[in-house]
């Protein structure tokens, strides 16, 4: 679906209800009887929930229970309790059993982007064809679209290497990539979101071209120096990390010195200064 119809989707179904959330393990879970009322008519959505956890159960041999977890979210009358909840799969998941017309367009949704993924499975093309056109529904300019896609690009080369590098797992990743990042910047993602003024959007959806810039140098440095000095393991890429950063980041020096202006900005792409975007 493209921008519009996402925001059709959503005014819609949500419109005058209110889903809570809360974070958990780092990612979003919503409350189910919240979800439930904003799609159907039942006045009682918790009994819904317990019925239809039942239907589901017999009808289909899948415990819906099993992808919700317990989580305290405020209640009306201002205090928290335990309540079911699940992430988004979890959420998409129920939603398909909901035999509600309001359900409708979610559904169709969700099989639009199942095909698509087959799609793109066939034709790895096709995703990066969507990715441009994603980024361009939301406003982002197209010099500012190629230095992102070819940031992609970059950091899966990188992450490929560290793959064939036993450096670990996402866990490993996330730790070198902070290196990096404070190699360069001065900051890790987690420091680098918070001086933008970001919480969960992704950083490098709301850099500049010159941090793009400098954010591919040093992933490319790193990946060039791991290849040629065969680093293996966690630490010697750990240090392949910190030389490439430091390429990145004395280049990203010498500009400002020069230039007289910061390469890192607070600027973003945060609907709230969409129209004060990056130059």
């Amino acid at each position: 679906m493209n921008k519009l119809d996402i925001t059709t989707t959503k005014i819609a179904i949500f419109k005058g209800t209110k889903v809570r959330k809360t974070i958990h393990s780092n990612g979003w879970w919503f409350s189910v009887v919240d979800v439930i009322e904003a799609l159907t008519d039942s006045v009682k959505p918790s009994v819904y929930w317990t019925v239809m956890k039942s239907r589901v159960a017999k009808e289909d041999g899948f415990q819906l229970f099993t992808i919700c977890k317990q989580l305290k979210l405020k209640s009306s009358d201002g205090k928290r309790y335990k309540t079911d909840c699940a992430n988004t799969e979890g959420i998409f998941r129920i939603i398909q059993s909901i035999p509600s017309p309001k359900a409708e367009p979610f559904k169709r949704w969700l099989a639009r982007v199942g095909y698509e993924r087959v799609q793109e499975i066939e034709d790895p093309e096709l995703a990066t064809k969507r990715t441009r056109a994603i980024y361009k529904a939301k406003g982002y300019p197209d010099a500012w679209i190629e230095k992102r896609m070819r940031g992609i690009e970059v950091r899966e080369t990188l992450t490929d290497q560290w793959k064939q590098r036993n450096v670990g797992g996402h866990r490993e990743y996330a730790i070198l990539t902070a290196e990096i990042s404070k190699a360069t910047f001065g900051m890790t993602p987690s420091q680098y979101k918070k001086f933008k003024g970001l919480k969960r959007e992704n950083l490098r959806d709301h850099m500049g071209d010159l941090e793009l810039i400098f954010s591919m140098l040093g992933e490319a440095s790193t990946t060039e120096i791991a290849k040629n000095k065969n680093a293996q393991g966690f630490g010697q890429n750990k240090q392949a990390a910190k030389e490439g950063g430091t390429v990145a980041g004395n280049a990203k020096q010498e500009l400002e010195e020069k230039s007289g202006k910061r390469v890192t900005t607070t600027k973003n792409y945060l609907p709230s200064s969409r129209k004060k975007q990056l130059k």
